[in-house]
């Protein structure tokens, strides 16, 4: 246990943040569960839905130093690896 107040007020803010790491990161996993679900079924309707959700959430998790931005870089690259192996990237016709 902490014997000076500055140390006990680290320790409230590092369990404060502790606990909103662990939710951000549950609420990635999940997302990341079901993005791999419906890339495994190749359920273009739901990978379309959850695609902008789920990169949206990596990011977000980045910027709040929840994840380190090479996890954040390394996981969006490997779902729009996926991703992209199911269905192909539409390009604008030019």
């Amino acid at each position: 246990m902490a014997n000076h107040k500055s140390a006990e007020k680290r320790a409230r803010q590092s369990e404060r943040k502790r606990i909103a790491n662990k939710s951000k990161l549950n609420r990635l996993r999940t997302h990341l569960k079901k993005m791999n679900s419906a890339i495994e079924e190749k359920n273009t309707v739901e990978i379309k839905r959850l695609l902008p959700a789920t990169l949206s959430l990596i990011d977000q998790s980045c910027h709040g130093n929840t994840l380190h931005r090479n996890t954040a870089s390394r996981k969006k690259s490997r779902l729009m690896a996926k991703v992209n192996n199911i269905t192909p990237v539409e390009t604008s016709p030019s």
